[in-house]
């Protein structure tokens, strides 16, 4: 099979699912360019929310990906289906990061530096 052939299969299985790419897209965009004109620094803020929370969407496409695709968990057989669906698991864990991550700091950061003007300073 040529890459060319790969691709054309590749853009006929993501076709119906466009739409929700694009949206996701869209929405890790703007989140992290609204967070990142607030002062928003991926390496500076920690929130152990967001990380968690990250890792259990993640871990939660061990269920939902098979059955998002008409599959089974059961018919993961071979080690490159397994290749497969841990980097999807791993892909879905670092995009629900990017979102969760920023839109965290625009949540909780801006009530901790309101709570921090608040108190005197001496």
């Amino acid at each position: 099979m040529t890459i060319q052939g790969a691709l054309t299969i590749l853009m006929y299985a993501l076709a119906p699912f466009l739409w929700l790419i694009v949206a996701g897209v869209g929405l890790l965009v703007i989140v992290q360019l609204i967070a990142r004109l607030r002062g928003y620094a991926a390496l500076r803020y920690r929130c152990l929310g967001a990380n968690l929370a990250s890792l259990a969407v993640g871990l939660s496409g061990l269920w939902w990906i098979p059955a998002f695709t008409n599959s089974r968990l059961a018919y993961v057989a071979t080690i490159f289906d397994w290749v497969a669906l841990i980097g999807a698991v791993v892909g879905l864990a670092v995009a629900a990061w990017l979102v969760l991550h920023p839109l965290s700091y625009l949540v909780r950061g801006q009530r901790q530096a309101r709570a921090g003007r608040a108190l005197p300073r001496g």
